[in-house]
């Protein structure tokens, strides 16, 4: 196991009814932005609930940020963050709402130009205190202190990280996740699987905690999957399992000690940015190739996973590594999720337009840092 610092300050408040407990958490003294999504809110009751607990308080809203939050959008909201001398940042919605947020916070102190703290996250030196109300379980952000903001002008998409975003508090109240759709928890199910394995699926260090706790996300999300798909009415057990899970995928404590790869992030992301594809889309695209193609690499994870995860304990090594790669695969399939980019006609130029942006940034991919450019085109060629 490898040496580590550990440390999340937030405080999760969890359960039916939770979002009663905000009003008792928000500093009372507090200029407050509260920020929002498209208006899902308004239709699942969690926006009545949350207005009703800010009463009292000197309060702003902005609506508006989108999956995958843009920076064209959230430079307005930074705007009237400075005039409005907002000092408390409340996200209310899904992952990107809460990722823009934090990008929202460190931008509103910053002097200079905004994209400058994405270019260079160190120089984000202080940011403005958040916290969340989640209603869609996927990307972890509620208990981290990470972001991924996207620019349309430059179809980019990078990962943000300051020590200090971390939200203060995040509510979350399985009901709150109901009235999603099929496609969103779907794609939230793959987000919260591929989160836990760019952190399983390396090489063995014998952190055997960690293994167990990585796998057991991984159960989890099997287990509950046809529940979660099939539900004429939600059930709260199965939604709050779903929930947990989200959160405990990437809240950093299975990364204690162990190796992490990001390759099908990375990619995913740059997919995002050309094509408009849906995060957790990409990641059921790249994923099963990338696995294909670092296969060697990563047999000895790979072998363990499938015996663990899909009693996969028959034949050769080789056979058995297939075996688990297709029913990795098929799991994404059963949320009703193709896995290929010819699924979503995405023209082969993509394949070159990305290749080429990893050749120009250089960048090393993988936990031993041997995912170059040559090597995503290898995968973006096996994911078509």
């Amino acid at each position: 196991m490898y040496n580590f610092e550990f440390y999340n300050p937030t405080k999760l408040v969890f359960g039916k009814g939770s979002i009663a407990k905000l009003k008792e958490l928000l500093p009372a003294d507090a200029k407050i932005m509260v920020t929002y999504g498209g208006g899902s809110v308004k239709t699942n009751g969690v926006y009545e609930q949350v207005i009703e607990q800010l009463k009292g308080f000197d309060y702003i809203e902005f609506w508006g940020i989108e999956p995958n939050p843009k920076y064209e959008t959230l430079i307005k909201a930074i705007e009237i963050g400075k005039k409005e001398k907002v000092t408390f940042l409340l996200a209310v919605g899904g992952g990107s709402v809460l990722d823009g947020t934090k990008f929202i916070s460190a931008a509103i102190p910053y002097e200079g130009e905004s994209w400058d703290l994405i270019k260079d996250n160190s120089k984000a030196v202080s940011t403005i205190p958040l916290a969340s109300v989640m209603t869609l379980p996927a990307t972890g952000s509620e208990m981290n202190n990470g972001a991924v903001i996207s620019r349309l002008e430059t179809e980019e998409k990078f990962a943000f990280f300051t020590p200090t975003s971390f939200p203060q508090f995040s509510i979350l109240d399985p009901e709150t996740t109901y009235s999603l759709p099929a496609f969103q928890v779907a794609c939230g199910v793959i987000d919260t699987f591929v989160h836990t394995v760019e952190q399983y699926m390396t090489f063995p260090v014998e952190a055997l905690l960690m293994d167990r706790w990585a796998e057991g996300i991984l159960q989890t999300l099997k287990d509950i999957s046809d529940t979660l798909m099939k539900e004429d009415k939600p059930d709260y057990e199965t939604r709050s399992n779903y929930m947990l899970c989200a959160t405990m995928a990437l809240n950093g404590f299975i990364a204690m000690g162990v190796p992490q790869d990001w390759a099908t992030h990375m990619i995913g992301h740059e997919l995002t940015a050309f094509t408009g594809l849906t995060h957790g889309v990409t990641l059921a695209i790249v994923y099963p190739a990338l696995l294909r193609v670092m296969k060697e690499e990563k047999m000895d994870k790979l072998l363990q996973y499938g015996a663990r995860v899909w009693q996969i304990t028959i034949g050769t090594p080789e056979e058995r590594a297939e075996q688990t790669i297709m029913r990795t695969e098929s799991f994404f399939n059963s949320l009703g999720i193709a896995t290929h980019l010819s699924d979503y006609h995405v023209d082969r130029t993509v394949i070159d337009k990305i290749v080429e942006r990893f050749k120009e940034r250089k960048w090393k991919l993988g936990e031993k840092q041997n995912i170059d450019y040559h090597v995503v085109a290898k995968i973006l060629d096996m994911a078509y």
